[in-house]
């Protein structure tokens, strides 16, 4: 029967065995920050530069869900609303083709950000920045097939300063 060495013993090889007390402390993580969500926008999108002039396009997409009852065990459908914003040229190609009603799937990362209203209260917001946006439908403006997902080249992917953060005329 094989047993773990003993703690601070040496492993075949060589090292210190981690102890079970403190493994989460050596252990070491990534970074994952990623959010995909299937939904439709509730309102046209809305595009604008900041003062140094970089696009930014902010819409809002409702995703249902849909479960039975505990209770009765009919479905209940509810309905979450997220903000997404999208910079640069994505924002400028996708602009006029993001209409209330249109499906999207979105791939983005979750950034928070806290902001002072005029009355003095500070407010918390969750946003998804948006790194790649398909519509999937057709509209009649569009007659021609779906093109590949409109993805931020990782060399064109604006890189936004944390003070235009706060520029972000809405």
């Amino acid at each position: 029967m094989n047993k773990l060495p003993p703690t601070g013993d040496k492993s075949p090889a060589g090292r210190s065995a981690p102890s079970p007390r403190n493994f989460g402390s050596n252990l070491r993580l990534g970074y994952l920050n990623s959010v995909f969500l299937l939904g439709r926008l509730t309102a046209d999108a809305d595009l604008r530069y900041t003062p140094k002039g970089t696009p930014v396009c902010e819409f809002r997409v409702a995703v249902n869900r849909r479960y039975p009852k505990k209770e009765t065990g009919e479905w209940q459908e509810e309905a979450y609303y997220f903000p997404i914003i999208i910079w640069g040229q994505l924002a400028e190609r996708l602009s006029e083709r993001l209409k209330k009603g249109t499906a999207v799937l979105i791939q983005g990362e979750l950034r928070s950000r806290d902001r002072e209203t005029p009355t003095g209260e500070k407010r918390f917001f969750l946003e998804i920045f948006g790194r790649s946006v398909q519509i999937l439908e057709k509209t009649a403006a569009f007659d021609t097939p779906e093109p590949e997902p409109d993805i931020i080249p990782p060399d064109e992917e604006p890189d936004i300063p944390k003070d235009q953060l706060d520029d972000i005329p809405f």
